[in-house]
């Protein structure tokens, strides 16, 4: 499998709700806004928790860069009618598995001594 489409199977299990089956390895890393986790069963165990907010979005790809060992995939994912983050995201694969995800997107308001003045 190329990288291309182990990064296209991990957004088609999130679209179906097939989490557990996601191409991740044992010692996944995933990094976000809101800190790291580590290992596969933490991973998938966090999910389950928040099924809530992980399930049922819509995926709308932007770009996407893939290198031999890596691939960047910029999107919104949109849930009902009120939820919609953008997204870049770095994928970190070896042996047809994804072994690191580093996310960004924004997570809240923007502190008043981080605004920028004049700025619309």
């Amino acid at each position: 499998m190329n990288l291309k489409d182990i990064v296209e199977l991990w957004f088609e299990k999130w679209r179906s709700g097939d989490y557990l089956n996601l191409p991740i390895s044992e010692n996944f890393k995933h990094t976000s806004p809101f800190g790291t986790i580590t290992g596969k069963q933490q991973y998938l165990d966090l999910v389950k928790k928040n099924e809530d907010k992980f399930l049922h979005q819509t995926f709308y790809i932007h770009d996407a860069i893939y290198e031999t060992d890596r691939a960047c995939v910029r999107y919104t994912a949109k849930q009902g009618h009120d939820f919609s983050l953008d997204v870049s995201e770095w994928y970190y694969v070896k042996d047809n598995l994804i072994e690191a995800i580093i996310a960004y997107y924004h997570i809240g308001e923007i502190r008043e001594e981080r605004k920028i003045e004049n700025y619309k």
